[in-house]
């Protein structure tokens, strides 16, 4: 079965600072299906945080008690500890007053970030001029841009100071970890009322999108299929992983998405029924 309808992402709140390379705003009308289906969850735990929009909307929209989101790499974690502290009115700040010019970024790129705010910053700054939002080695930064506006094409300080107050706003019930999203995982798979909403580096594209990419996927499939509360993953469609569906007892829908070059692509939602989605 193909979930045809794609969304129209300008109709969602976009609660995040990334430009994030698989990104799930798409994903949102369903991510609210899914949690409003249960009227028990104290907890929301995102093992593969990224850019963080599934577990901010359901923090914002109080479709759970509490998330967790959970980020291996240094500097997106740095974002995500930074800018619901003490940080954030820093890190406004410079941001309001950076003056965003290709020699500019290029030498805050490569200065020294000793303090976890400074990399936060740091962050920012090459989520914003890389292209496509793509921060692994090697990825280049923008050039063109929109309408000729070269690398501050996305570079957008007011929405960006917004975004980070609106962080701020939610840390009463939002925590911030910086590790591994197997480890987190593993310790809540007993808890019957909490959702795990896992959004990996896929198998086929993330050797040039993230500079984490090397997840164990099947012992991955094997942890969420051992949670004992509500479980749903987003995947890229390859036999393989349809071989872990089965094998772990899942099932999946193919789901309509537009990818930011605006063509439509498949990918897989997998859970243990779709009832919830009637």
């Amino acid at each position: 079965m193909t979930l045809s309808k794609v969304t129209n992402v300008g109709q969602v709140p976009k609660r995040s600072i990334f430009r994030y390379p698989g990104g799930k705003t798409w994903l949102i009308p369903i991510i609210r299906k899914w949690l409003g289906s249960y009227n028990d969850l104290t907890l929301l735990v995102e093992p593969f945080a990224g850019g963080g929009i599934v577990g901010l909307t359901a923090a914002a929209e109080k479709l759970v008690q509490r998330v967790l989101l959970v980020e291996r790499d240094e500097g997106v974690a740095a974002v995500w500890l930074a800018g619901p502290n003490a940080s954030a009115a820093w890190l406004c700040q410079k941001i309001k007053t950076f003056n965003f010019t290709d020699a500019n970024v290029r030498r805050t790129l490569s200065e020294g970030t000793p303090a976890l705010s400074d990399l936060a910053f740091k962050t920012i700054i090459h989520n914003r001029a890389s292209r496509s939002g793509i921060m692994a080695e090697g990825a280049g930064l923008i050039k063109t841009g929109e309408n000729g506006n070269g690398i501050a094409s996305r570079w957008y300080p007011v929405t960006l100071q917004n975004r980070i107050r609106g962080i701020k706003k939610l840390s009463n019930i939002v925590d911030f970890v910086h590790g591994d999203g197997l480890t987190v995982l593993e310790e809540h798979l007993n808890e019957a009322t909490t959702a795990v909403f896992i959004d990996p580096p896929y198998t086929v594209a993330s050797q040039r999108l993230y500079k984490y990419n090397d997840v164990d996927h099947e012992r991955l499939f094997s942890l969420a299929s051992q949670h004992e509360g509500p479980c749903l993953l987003t995947y890229d469609d390859s036999k393989e992983v349809r071989a872990w569906v089965r094998r772990y007892g899942f099932r999946f829908r193919r789901v309509a998405m537009q990818n930011a070059h605006l063509s439509e692509k498949k990918e897989l939602l997998i859970s243990r029924d779709f009832g919830w989605l009637n």
